[in-house]
C-alpha cells in the first residue's frame, strides 16, 4: 500500500496543471501571432518616397520612417501589455474553472474510494449507484457496482457454506460425542453395549471423514492447482463406480443399463474417477426400489460426453439448477444412506476444471438425467 503524503500528484492536479500549460501556451501562441502580424502590417512608410515627411496633429513634422518606427513600437508594447493580461486573467480563470470542473467529473471516484474502503462483511449491500452522465466515470461506478454485486454474491456463498460445513461435521460429532458420554455414565455397562456404541461411533467418524474428503475434493477441483493431465477414456470410471455400489444395487433391485462408447479426454484420473462415482451414487442414492439406472457415453459435437440417468422421486426443473449448489439435497433420500451435498458441486467443479460443463434435466415421472460434456483429447 501506497504511504499517504500531505502533497501528491493527484489527477485532480495534474489535469488542472495541463489545463493551465495548455491555456497558457494557447495564449502566447496567439500573442506571437498577434506580434508578428502587426509589425507585418502596420508598415504604411515603405511605399513612401524616401525623405517623405509627415505632419502630426500636434504639427510636430517628422519623416516618414521614424513616424512608422515609433508607431510599430508603441503598438507592440500596448500588444504585449494588454495581451499578457489577458493572456494571465484567461489562465487564472481557466486553472480555477478546471479545478472546480475537474473535482465535479471525479467526484464519483472519490465515491468509489469511499465506498472501497468502508466494505466489509457488514457492509456488502452499499452501492455508488451513480446518476450522473452517461460517460466513462458512469461506466467505472457501474462497473464498480456490478463487481461488488458478484463479491456479495460470493460472500453470501461462502458465509452460507462454511455454515453448512459447520453444521454438516458438528452432527457425527455430536452424536460420537453423545454415545460415548451416555455409555460411559452407565456403570452397568457390558460388552455388547460398549460395542453397540462402538458401531455407532465408527459410523459417525465414517461420516465425518467422507465429508471431510469431500470437501478437500471440491476444494482442490475449484483451485484447480496440481491436476495432472493424463489420456483416458470418460466412461472408464463407470465401470469402477458401478462396481463399488454393486451391494447397495442388488439390496435395492435396481436395474443398470450402460452403453459406453469411446469417449477420450485428458484430464485428472482421480478426479474425473470421482466425477464419475459421484454421478453413480447419486443414481444409486435417489432412486426408488425396483427403479432403473441407465448409463452412456460417446462422442458428440467434438466433446466427450458421459450421461446419467435414474429413475425416482419427482424433482422441479426449476430447482435442477440448486442441486449443484454445495450442500443442497434433492428432496428426500429413498433408498441410501445420507450424504454429503456435496456430490453434484464436486462433480460441477471438476467438469469446469476441465473446460467441461454439466447440464441436468428433470425427467416426467421422477428421476433426473444428468451429462457431462468436455473436450475431446484431440482438442485439447
Amino acid at each position: 500500500m501506497r504511504p499517504k503524503r500531505r502533497l501528491r500528484p493527484t489527477l485532480r492536479l495534474r489535469l488542472t496543471l495541463l489545463n493551465a500549460v495548455l491555456l497558457v501556451g494557447a495564449g502566447a501562441l496567439l500573442l506571437l501571432m498577434a506580434w508578428l502580424i502587426t509589425a507585418d502590417l502596420l508598415n504604411p512608410a515603405d511605399s513612401l518616397p524616401p525623405g517623405t515627411t509627415v505632419t502630426l496633429a500636434d504639427g510636430q513634422v517628422m519623416e516618414a520612417q521614424q513616424w512608422q518606427d515609433s508607431l510599430l513600437a508603441t503598438a507592440q508594447t500596448e500588444l504585449f501589455a494588454k495581451g499578457a493580461a489577458a493572456v494571465a486573467a484567461i489562465s487564472v480563470v481557466g486553472v480555477l474553472g478546471a479545478y472546480a470542473v475537474v473535482g465535479r467529473a471525479l467526484r464519483p471516484l472519490h465515491q468509489v474510494t469511499a465506498t472501497a474502503q468502508k466494505l466489509g462483511g457488514e457492509t456488502m449491500d452499499q452501492r455508488i449507484n451513480y446518476a450522473g452522465a452517461d460517460d466513462e466515470v458512469a461506466e467505472l461506478a457501474d462497473t464498480f457496482d456490478e463487481m461488488l454485486d458478484r463479491l456479495g454474491a460470493a460472500f453470501t456463498a461462502q458465509q452460507r457454506f462454511v455454515a453448512n460445513a459447520s453444521h454438516e461435521l458438528r452432527t457425527p460429532l455430536a452424536v460420537m460425542r453423545t454415545e460415548i458420554d451416555v455409555t460411559m455414565s452407565d456403570p452397568q455397562v457390558d460388552t455388547a453395549e460398549l460395542k453397540r456404541m462402538a458401531n455407532v461411533v465408527r459410523d459417525a467418524s465414517e461420516r465425518a471423514n467422507a465429508l471431510v474428503d469431500a470437501l478437500l475434493m471440491l476444494a482442490r477441483s475449484e483451485g484447480r492447482t496440481g491436476l495432472r493431465a493424463e489420456p483416458l477414456d470418460l466412461g472408464m470410471g463407470v465401470r469402477g463406480a458401478l462396481s463399488a455400489m454393486d451391494r447397495e444395487v442388488q439390496r435395492i433391485k435396481i436395474n443398470v443399463s450402460t452403453d459406453l462408447g469411446p469417449a477420450p479426454v485428458i484430464g485428472d484420473p482421480s478426479l474425473l474417477d470421482r466425477l464419475a462415482g459421484n454421478l453413480i451414487e447419486n443414481a444409486v442414492r435417489y432412486n426408488h426400489l425396483g427403479g432403473r439406472i441407465w448409463v452412456s457415453s460417446g462422442i458428440d459435437g467434438g466433446y466427450a460426453r458421459l450421461m446419467v440417468g435414474n429413475t425416482g422421486f419427482e424433482v422441479d426443473q426449476a430447482d435442477v439448477a440448486g442441486l449443484f449448489e454445495p450442500f443442497r439435497r434433492g428432496g428426500r433420500e429413498r433408498t441410501g444412506a445420507r450424504g454429503s451435498g456435496l456430490g453434484l458441486s464436486i462433480v460441477r467443479a471438476v467438469c469446469q476444471a476441465h473446460g467441461g460443463t454439466v447440464g441436468a434435466v428433470a425427467l416426467k415421472g421422477g428421476g433426473m438425467e444428468v451429462t457431462i460434456a468436455l473436450p475431446l483429447a484431440s482438442q485439447q
